[in-house]
């Protein structure tokens, strides 16, 4: 079991057997009574329980002693990684209502590849090879979902498809991503002591990192004013620099993006901002975790380096997931498609020779009839 072993390993007892099963991506307590579990992306609840409250306290408390982190009732919230790269996240009451409300995202092992993606069903072949061209152009590329979408795993996809000649600088809150390439550096952020001093930010590594002759920079999750810093870089010759973003769509990633942007002290105007987001970021990638608990690649988009009138960001997809129906048993039936836009980059994709002909975004023919009947 490995980091749960000894004291841990004993407090957490009642759900060692899901710690251990490699089916379980997340273990989920809410309160000693209550225990969920995540299973090919779909919550089922276990019998598990804990003695008591105080039981399931001293396991979270020692787990924070043992990442050397304090949980109490001054500190009631606890956002820990765990040394095999497990989070965990708990609340005690009375913030949490239920009683001690516990998350452990279980590091994945291995290393995801495209071919992971495939066998999943998560994306078309056309669109793993056309992402895998943007990687190669150098295109400063956004994945935006929910929680438990897939942008992690994503990411990790996307970078260890860097080129093994470029420097890598990977910048997160907590360390998540096992991206794999020739020269690669990690850094990680660092909470402030007890006595408010020590604290090193994001935005500090950001800064830091474009002293450090990066040729790409990848934030594993933006979510704080860091994405001004983030997009600055992108616009002043980090071209290929990726990063995640929560949120459903690909404008509202943009939109995420900007309202971030202008969290921090700038006194940058909005409509610099947008200009400066538009003209950074090339790509959006859309993940999300469907109704039948598969996560699927739901649009590549375009983002063009132009704000229109009205001050609104446009876009254009070039591939789309589009549902057609459903089985029995649940399971989401559709396909990755082209749209039939073809990217303003294809003069590139051409003169670097790239097997990724213009034939590729023409659109399947029942796509083009069900546009047509439905305009």
């Amino acid at each position: 079991m490995g980091v749960f072993e000894d004291s841990v390993g004993t407090f957490l007892a009642p759900v060692k057997e899901f710690l251990e099963e490699d089916a379980v991506s997340e273990v989920l307590i809410n309160g000693p009574n209550e225990v969920f579990v995540e299973r090919k992306g779909l919550l089922e609840r276990t019998s598990a329980k804990f003695m008591d409250e105080q039981a399931l306290q001293a396991a979270v408390r020692n787990i924070a002693q043992f990442v050397g982190r304090k949980i109490d009732d001054e500190h009631p919230i606890l956002d820990a990684r765990l040394p095999d790269g497990s989070r965990v996240a708990a609340v005690l009451p009375p913030c949490s209502r239920k009683g001690t409300t516990v998350s452990i995202r279980k590091f994945s092992k291995g290393n995801p590849t495209f071919v992971d993606l495939l066998n999943r069903g998560s994306i078309s072949k056309d669109g793993a090879r056309f992402l895998d061209v943007c990687i190669y152009l150098a295109k400063n590329i956004i994945i935006s979902g929910g929680t438990g979408s897939g942008k992690t795993t994503l990411l990790n996809v996307l970078g260890s498809r860097i080129p093994n000649t470029q420097r890598l600088l990977i910048i997160e809150d907590s360390s998540e991503l096992k991206i794999h390439t020739e020269h690669v550096v990690f850094f990680e952020t660092k909470h402030a002591d007890e006595s408010g001093r020590g604290q090193v930010s994001i935005r500090d590594l950001i800064k830091s990192a474009l002293r450090l002759r990066p040729d790409r920079i990848v934030v594993g999750e933006v979510r704080g004013p860091e994405a001004l810093d983030l997009i600055t870089a992108m616009n002043t010759g980090h071209g290929g620099s990726m990063g995640t973003t929560h949120a459903n769509t690909p404008y509202d990633g943009l939109v995420r993006l900007e309202t971030l942007a202008m969290m921090g002290d700038t006194q940058v105007p909005i409509g610099a901002i947008r200009r400066q987001i538009a003209s950074a970021i090339h790509l959006v990638v859309q993940i999300k975790r469907m109704h039948d608990g598969t996560r699927k690649v739901t649009h590549i988009t375009e983002v063009i380096p132009e704000i229109d009138d009205s001050g609104r960001y446009q876009i254009q997809d070039i591939f789309k997931f589009v549902q057609r129906g459903k089985t029995a048993d649940g399971k989401i039936v559709g396909e990755f498609i082209p749209t039939g836009y073809v990217p303003s980059f294809m003069d590139e994709i051409e003169l670097n020779r790239l097997p990724f002909p213009k034939e590729k975004f023409t659109p399947p023919t029942w796509y083009t009839q069900m546009l047509q009947s439905h305009p």
